[in-house]
Parts: structure tokens; C-alpha cells; sequence
């Protein structure tokens, strides 16, 4: 697993260096794709979008985390029943502890006078 988690983390660098250009490029595509998907629809594929937890996979409600989505005319829907082994609960349980350190940071901010 660590090649693969080396590979995601720098997977900005990696499209800098292949394009020569920004990775701002690339995450305009995905947040177009992203939205495509949200409001026309994912022609009932599966993708991975950041929505607010409903207490799915063992992630806190209420919490704005990927999830496996179906995404019909502006609605989505958490696909239940994927598997999830040892490691990636691990990786998961660590992605949503670093997620709820940003909201209350950001929390914090907010609440300053």
C-alpha cells in the first residue's frame, strides 16, 4: 500500500510535470465532472463525491466525506454494502479524524468576535 499512498499524495507534482502546466487545469475537470454528475446525473455509476455523512460506513453524521454515491437530477445516494478491510479502515478512520481537526479549526475561525 505505501507505493500507492506516495502516488496519490503527489499525484499534484506528477500532472505538473507531465503537462508542464498548473494542476489547476486538472482540478477544474474534476470539480466540472463532479458537478456534471451531481446535476445531470451519473447514468447510475458510481462515483466517489464528497457529501454529507449520514453515518455511513462508521464516518460521524454530519460530516462532509467521499462516499460512494449514484448521483439522478440533483440528488445522491450513498451506495451501502462495500467491503472494507483492515487497512482501509485504517486509512479511513485517519482521513476523517484530519477531516474533523479542518471543521473545528474552521469552527474556530467562525466563532471569533
Amino acid at each position: 500500500h505505501g507505493e500507492f499512498i506516495k502516488t496519490v499524495q503527489q499525484r499534484g507534482a506528477a500532472v505538473i510535470n507531465a503537462r508542464k502546466l498548473s494542476s489547476a487545469m486538472s482540478a477544474a475537470k474534476a470539480i466540472s465532472d463532479h458537478m456534471h454528475d451531481f446535476v445531470v446525473g451519473s447514468g447510475g455509476k458510481v462515483v466517489s463525491m464528497g457529501v454529507v455523512s449520514d453515518g455511513s460506513y462508521n464516518v460521524e453524521p454530519g460530516l462532509v466525506y467521499s462516499f460512494p454515491v449514484i448521483c439522478q437530477a440533483g440528488t445522491w445516494k450513498i451506495q451501502q454494502g462495500y467491503k472494507i478491510d483492515t487497512f482501509s479502515r485504517k486509512m479511513m478512520d485517519e482521513t476523517m479524524a484530519e477531516l474533523q481537526q479542518e471543521r473545528d479549526v474552521a469552527q474556530g475561525f467562525l466563532n471569533k468576535d
